[in-house]
């Protein structure tokens, strides 16, 4: 079976159990917090990918990182992937629960990529226009390129929108390249 369908099936287990328990949002607490740190650590990382590393020594690992930290579902549910001996789809498991749960949570994930920072009116002007056209709780993520000279580059879910100077140079260079405003004799 393949990592992301095994991802899937274990996340969408432990949604549902944590939602059953009431403690949702306290797992999803501990999941960004174990994607945070194996962000953040890459020798974790590699360690929880090492197929020569036995199973238990990466248990061992892990209780001693997470345990008084997350929740107790949080790690039977570690101990549990430890077991089954999956602990290298953990973090595919850590980012499939977090798109399920902004699916359960009609949360929508909106990026925007702009020349200078936006000012706290644009932003909330920006999101409160992406929450009528989607219906959904947005959540902004925010960067800054300069490169874009202006404007920006917005992306909800599979749509993206250009708005940036650099794009609009880069469509004057195509036009002009093609040559259609000389007259053809």
């Amino acid at each position: 079976m393949s990592d992301i369908r095994v991802a899937s099936r274990y996340a969408k287990s432990l949604i549902e159990l944590a939602d059953e328990k009431g403690v949702l949002e306290q797992v999803q607490q501990d999941m960004l917090l174990f994607s945070k740190v194996v962000s953040q650590n890459r020798d974790f990382q590699l360690m929880l990918t090492n197929p020569v590393i036995k199973s238990d020594k990466k248990l061992k690992v892990i209780n001693s990182i997470f345990t008084g930290k997350v929740h107790k579902l949080t790690l039977m549910f570690f101990n549990l992937v430890a077991q089954k001996s999956r602990e290298a789809v953990l973090l595919s498991m850590t980012s499939e629960f977090e798109r399920q749960y902004n699916e359960v949570k009609g949360i929508q994930i909106a990026t925007v990529v702009s020349a200078v920072p936006f000012a706290p009116a644009q932003r909330d002007a920006l999101i409160r226009q992406l929450t009528l056209e989607t219906g959904k709780i947005i959540q902004l993520k925010e960067s800054v390129d300069p490169s874009l000279i202006g404007g920006f580059v917005l992306r909800v879910g599979d749509k993206q929108i250009d708005s940036s100077v650099k794009n609009s140079l880069r469509k004057l260079r195509i036009d002009f390249k093609d040559n259609s405003y000389i007259n053809k004799l």
